[in-house]
C-alpha cells in the first residue's frame, strides 16, 4: 500500500489542486481586463471549471493505466488475482489454478478445474484490496484489465491479442470479432475464410484434440480445422507431419494435397516386379478419401484408388462369391 501511494503521490504532485489552479488562471493583476474580448473571457467561470476538468480527467487516466502490463503471470498480463470458488484460494488467473490444483496434483481425488463463470471475488494487484468482479478497483482507482469480459470473469492487459465475447460460445476468444464467425453446427468461432467452404462437423470442437487429449473448446493454443472437418491442435499437426503422419487421426483422410507423394509411389510401384506367385492376383480395397470401394491388382508397396488416384487405401473383405482372400484393416498409404 506504501508503494502505491508513493506512486500516486509522484504521479500528482506535478499537478495543482482546483484552489490554486483557478487561482493562478483568473488573477486580474496577470490577466488584465483588456483582454477580455466581446462576450468571452478565459476567467467565466464555465471555462474554468471545463478546463479543471480536463486536469481531473487526466488524473483520472494516469490512476487508471497504473501498473499496466507490470502484473500478471506467464497466461495473462493483468492487475488482479481471482478467487477460486471451488477452493477458496487466490490464484493470478484459472489456468495457474487449474496447473496447481489439477495438472500437478499428486493426489487424484483432489484434481479439479476452476469453473470460471462462478468467480465472484479478485483481488487488486496494486493495493491487494478484495472486491466484487469488476474492472476498476473500487479502492485504489486502478483499471485491473485493458480488457474485462463481466460474463467470463476475464482480465488481460493485452489488448493486441483483440479479445472479443462470443455470445453463442459463451466464453472469450482472441483474434477480432470481425475476422470470425460462429458456425452453429461444429459449435465454435472459425475464420471467415473459411465461412462459405468448410465441412461441417457436429460439434467438431467439442472434443479432446485426437493427438494430445487436450479438450479444444476451450484450448489456448491454436486449432487448425482439416479437410475432412475434423478439428485438433496446429503443434500437433505440425509435430505429426514431422513423423509423416498425413492423415486425420479420427477419419483417415488425407490431410493435404498429396498429389506428388502418389506420384512418387506410381514410380515405385513401377520399379517393383511382384513375384509369379502374386502377379495375378486382386484384392478389394476401400479408399480412405473418396470412400470408394473397388478391387485392384494386389501390390506389396501400396493399392491405388481408381476412383480418385490416391494411395491413401486399407485392405476390406470383398463380396463373398469373389473368392479373393484379404486382411480386415492395414492401411497401405504409409
Amino acid at each position: 500500500m506504501a508503494v502505491l501511494v508513493a506512486t500516486m503521490e509522484a504521479l500528482l504532485t506535478p499537478l495543482w489542486s482546483m484552489e490554486q489552479y483557478r487561482h493562478s488562471y483568473c488573477n486580474v493583476e496577470t490577466h488584465p481586463h483588456e483582454h477580455v474580448v466581446q462576450g468571452h473571457t478565459s476567467c467565466l467561470d464555465s471555462d474554468t471549471e471545463d478546463d479543471f476538468d480536463f486536469i481531473d480527467e487526466l488524473v483520472r487516466a494516469q490512476r487508471l493505466s497504473l501498473g499496466a502490463k507490470k502484473y500478471g503471470c506467464s497466461h495473462y498480463r493483468r492487475r488482479c488475482r481471482i478467487r477460486a470458488p471451488c477452493c477458496d484460494e487466490v490464484f493470478d488467473c484459472r489456468h495457474c489454478h487449474n496447473e496447481i490444483k489439477n495438472v500437478n496434483e499428486p493426489v487424484p481425488s483432489k484434481r479439479h478445474e476452476m469453473p470460471r463463470h462462478l468467480v465472484t471475488r479478485v483481488v487488486c494487484s496494486l493495493c491487494n484490496h478484495e472486491q466484487d468482479v469488476q474492472q476498476v478497483c473500487e479502492n485504489c482507482g486502478v483499471c485491473m484489465g485493458e480488457y474485462f469480459c463481466s460474463t467470463c470473469k476475464f482480465f488481460d492487459d493485452e489488448t493486441k491479442k483483440q479479445q472479443y465475447h462470443c455470445d453463442a460460445c459463451g466464453i472469450c476468444r482472441i483474434g477480432g470479432r470481425e475476422n470470425f464467425f460462429h458456425c452453429d453446427r461444429c459449435g465454435c468461432c472459425y475464420a471467415k475464410s473459411l465461412q462459405n467452404g468448410h465441412p461441417c462437423v457436429e460439434k467438431s470442437m467439442h472434443q479432446n484434440c485426437p493427438v494430445c487429449f487436450e479438450y479444444l473448446f476451450d484450448s489456448v493454443k491454436d486449432i487448425t480445422v482439416l479437410p475432412c472437418g475434423h478439428t485438433m491442435h496446429l503443434e500437433c499437426l505440425r509435430d505429426m507431419h514431422t513423423h509423416a503422419q498425413y492423415c486425420c487421426p479420427i477419419c483417415s483422410k488425407s490431410v493435404c494435397d498429396m498429389s506428388s507423394v502418389w506420384e512418387q509411389i506410381d514410380r515405385e510401384i513401377a520399379a517393383t516386379q511382384m513375384p509369379e506367385s502374386h502377379v495375378n492376383k486382386k484384392v478389394w480395397i476401400l479408399c480412405n478419401d473418396c470412400g470408394a470401394s473397388n478391387e485392384v491388382m494386389y501390390h506389396i508397396v501400396a493399392h491405388k484408388c481408381t476412383s480418385c488416384s490416391s494411395y491413401n487405401t486399407r485392405l476390406t473383405r470383398g463380396p463373398l462369391n469373389s473368392g479373393s482372400s484379404s486382411s480386415s484393416s492395414s492401411s497401405s498409404s504409409e
